[in-house]
This record gives C-alpha cells, sequence and structure tokens, in this order.
C-alpha cells in the first residue's frame, strides 16, 4: 500500500523542477519592476530672470548734412569713416541765378531766420537745463554713498541714484548737440537769405560765389549720399555726420515683454565680437509700437527699448554704428535660491507638483513656485534642499510606484 502512495514529486523530479522554474518565472515576470527615471538634486544657486533679444547699436547724435540752396554741389572728397571738425568745410555749391525776388519770398526767408534763432535759445535754455540735472544727479549721488555704507538706504535705492546719473550726462550730451545744430541750422538760414537778395541779383554779372557746407559737430562721416558733382536742390541729402564714441543700443522686443523692462534696469550685451559680455542700462522705453513679420511669418507688435553703454569706453571702442549685439534685459535675480529643473515640474489639480524620490518611491509633492526662467524654477514650499526630484517624468510615474535610478 505504501509503495502506491509514492510522491510523485520524487518520482519525476525533472517535471516537478521544471513546473517549480516556471511558477518563478510568471511570478517574476509579473511582478511590478521597478521605473527608471532620471533625478536630480534640489540645490541652491543663483537664478536670474532675463529677457533675450537682437539689437544694434547706433550713434546717439547724428546729425543729416543738407543742401541750403539750389546749385551744383562740387564733387565730394570724403569718404565714410573719416574724420570731421566743428566748422570743417565739406564740400562747396555753386548757386543757381537768383530768382526776382517779390516781398513775400524775402518775408518767408526773413522768418526763417527768425525761426532758427528762437531754435537755438530754445536749445540752449535745454542745454542749461540738463546741466542742471546732470550736476544735482551727482549730488543726490555723492549723498547717497555713505549712507549705503551704514545701511541707512538700500542698495537699489543707491543703484538707482548711479543710473541717474548715467541718464543726466547722456541727456546732457544731447542737449549739447542740439544747441550746436540749431547753430548750424541758423547759419544755413542766413546762408539763404544772403543769397536771395538784391544784391545777389546785382552781382549777375559777376563769377558765382561757392556756398560752402561745413559739419556742425566734431565726428566721422557715417554716410556719403552723392560723391559725384551734380545739380542739387534745397533740402537734398548729401551726407551724415555723428560721434561714433557715443553710441546707444537699440533693442527690439515684444510689446508684452516691453511692459516688465522698465529705465534703470540693467542690461547684458553678448556676441557683439569680445570674449566677456559689456554692462549697460537701459534708458528709454518707447511708447509707440510697430509690427514686425518673424521669421515664421508671424505679425508681431513690437516695442524698441533703448540702453545705454555702462561699461568702460575702452571695453567697447571697437563697437561701431550698426553693430549685432545680443541684449538680456535683467528682470529678477537672486544670489541664493532653492531650485529644480522646470522639466520636473507638472500640473496638478489647479497647481504645481513634483515626484520626489524617497526610499526608491516616487512621492508626490505639492510645491509652490516662484520665479522661473524657462530651464529651472524656485521653490518656495514643497521640496527640501538636497531631496531628489525626478526630471522628465513619464506617464508611468505615479504617487508610491518603486523607481529606480541615478541621482
Amino acid at each position: 500500500m505504501s509503495m502506491l502512495m509514492t510522491n510523485p514529486v520524487r518520482k519525476h523530479p525533472v517535471i516537478s523542477s521544471i513546473t517549480v522554474l516556471i511558477v518563478v518565472l510568471l511570478i517574476w515576470g509579473f511582478w511590478p519592476q521597478p521605473v527608471f527615471v532620471e533625478a536630480v538634486e534640489a540645490k541652491r544657486a543663483p537664478l536670474t530672470i532675463t529677457i533675450e533679444e537682437e539689437g544694434r547699436t547706433r550713434v546717439v547724435d547724428r546729425y543729416i548734412i543738407s543742401a541750403p540752396v539750389d546749385g551744383v554741389a562740387c564733387r565730394q572728397d570724403l569718404d565714410v569713416g573719416d574724420e570731421v571738425t566743428q566748422g570743417q568745410v565739406l564740400l562747396g555749391i555753386t548757386p543757381l541765378e537768383s530768382q526776382v525776388l517779390d516781398p513775400r519770398s524775402r518775408a518767408q526767408t526773413k522768418a526763417q531766420v527768425a525761426a532758427a534763432e528762437s531754435a537755438l535759445h530754445a536749445a540752449e535754455q535745454q542745454a542749461e537745463a540738463a546741466e542742471a540735472s546732470a550736476k544735482l544727479a551727482v549730488i543726490e549721488h555723492k549723498r547717497l554713498k555713505p549712507l549705503v555704507a551704514k545701511g541707512v538706504i538700500s542698495t537699489d535705492e543707491y543703484d538707482k541714484a548711479a543710473t541717474q546719473v548715467e541718464t543726466s550726462a547722456a541727456a546732457q550730451r544731447s542737449a549739447d548737440f542740439q544747441v550746436e545744430v540749431a547753430k548750424y541750422e541758423l547759419e544755413a538760414a542766413k546762408t539763404v537769405l544772403e543769397y536771395t537778395t538784391e544784391d545777389r541779383l546785382a552781382a549777375k554779372g559777376e563769377p558765382a560765389v561757392r556756398i560752402p557746407v561745413t559739419s556742425p559737430i566734431d565726428g566721422k562721416v557715417l554716410k556719403v549720399t552723392r560723391e559725384c558733382e551734380g545739380p542739387v536742390r534745397t533740402g537734398d541729402l548729401l551726407l551724415e555726420v555723428g560721434d561714433p564714441k557715443v553710441l546707444e543700443i537699440e533693442v527690439d522686443v515684444l510689446s508684452a515683454d516691453a511692459v516688465q523692462i522698465k529705465p534703470g534696469m540693467k542690461v547684458l550685451f553678448e556676441r557683439w565680437g569680445g570674449e566677456q559680455p559689456l554692462e549697460g542700462v537701459v534708458r528709454l522705453i518707447e511708447p509707440v509700437g510697430f509690427m514686425k513679420i518673424s521669421a515664421l511669418g508671424v505679425e508681431e507688435q513690437r516695442v524698441l527699448v533703448i540702453s545705454d553703454f555702462t561699461s568702460p569706453a575702452e571695453d567697447w571702442q571697437r563697437v561701431g554704428d550698426g553693430y549685432r549685439v545680443e541684449a538680456k534685459f535683467i528682470l529678477w535675480h537672486e544670489d541664493d535660491v532653492l531650485q529644480v529643473p522646470a522639466s520636473s515640474l507638472f500640473r496638478y489639480k489647479d497647481g504645481w507638483a513634483v515626484f520626489v524620490v524617497k526610499n526608491n518611491h516616487a512621492e508626490r509633492r505639492v510645491v509652490e513656485v516662484g520665479q522661473r526662467n524657462g530651464l529651472v524654477a524656485q521653490i518656495l514650499e514643497g521640496v527640501n534642499e538636497g531631496e531628489g526630484v525626478v526630471n522628465h517624468p513619464s506617464d508611468s510615474v505615479e504617487d508610491g510606484v518603486r523607481v529606480t535610478g541615478r541621482l
């Protein structure tokens, strides 16, 4: 009887082993496997929020020289880049024979001279006001310097005072330039009056006098419109002059970004040709926008933002008019910010959440997010420094799922 009741396991050990192996393989195959993830440590580091756009440099004060009278201009010997001084004769114009003057024409010419004189007086008053404003900004900056050292005022207030010094100095330079331009325009108006009087008619048989066209400022030739000798009419463009040592940067940004930029904001200029980025400050956000077609054919409403260099002049003296730069407007910056990759965040209910790796399991945490720059995000609450968060969480990562990977 005992022989009939022999254990089948002992009777067929090979079959039993195979059965046990199959059962083990089935259990192992259906057993939940850990999800492989990439974990990134939450850490403290500097964080900067910027707006980046392309811009170009331009001469702050440029002047377009035009023909003061109808006549024949001589051949232009100046080339772009040639230096000119204030009062230097750039070219000459042989005026045409004057027509018979009537009282109306003579009155109009005198009115132009009077208007030019008034414009000169106004420019001189603006220059005096700009000079006073610049002196006041310097005094205020000196007054705040010992206060910021003692901690009485904030560094931000002191920086604003320093920015005001730069801005007022630029305004004074422009006002002085306008005075010189007004003087030049007054001389041009007097020249027109001189060569449209009866005295000019009386000299009809004499050789024509060549009217000199002079430079209103010290600077360089930026553009030559006419090189050859030929007839010109009053107001025809001849050339442009300006001072390339005084540059500003114009950057067109989206109107939605322009509302976040304020005068006095710090700007960094990169990829201008030098090794180190140049520093600048926003001077003006133009109040009028314009439409521009993007590279993808999308209509965009954009605004010009004008900035000045604050880096030493010797650092950017190789930069000229119309050079390309990449501007980074510093909207916000802190040196010690708890941050995680922006790609680790995902929407959860009405806010943001991340998966924190804890004891080889994914733990969903609701977090409060502060500033973001597209790559990293500031964490105000929900994650501690040193904890690992899942970067680019897939659909297979859920709360409580076992995970594996490297931190």
